[in-house]
């Protein structure tokens, strides 16, 4: 996944997850703040993932409660590249 890409997917996330009320004390807790739900879909270059779908893949690598969306999708985006999904 190029640079820009990256980008475009941090930029979604965090969009998505700046609704939520932090602090987030688990994935469940994140739910509601995505306009389709566990369905929503988050794509950048050739890459296209649901919510539900990263949770199942990067879910080990979340340290719960999270203070903030940018703290969140940090992990998230950390998790991704050790996972090899950017």
């Amino acid at each position: 996944m190029t640079d820009d890409a990256e980008g475009e997917l941090r930029d979604q996330l965090l969009a998505a997850f700046s609704n939520a009320e932090f602090p987030v004390e688990d994935q469940m807790g994140l739910v509601p703040a995505l306009p389709d739900g566990p369905m929503t879909r988050f794509e950048a270059g050739d890459r296209s993932f649901t919510a539900m779908e990263l949770a199942a893949e990067i879910g080990e690598y979340q340290s719960f409660p999270y203070d903030s969306a940018e703290e969140l999708v940090d992990d998230v985006m950390r998790a991704m590249r050790t996972e090899n999904l950017l």
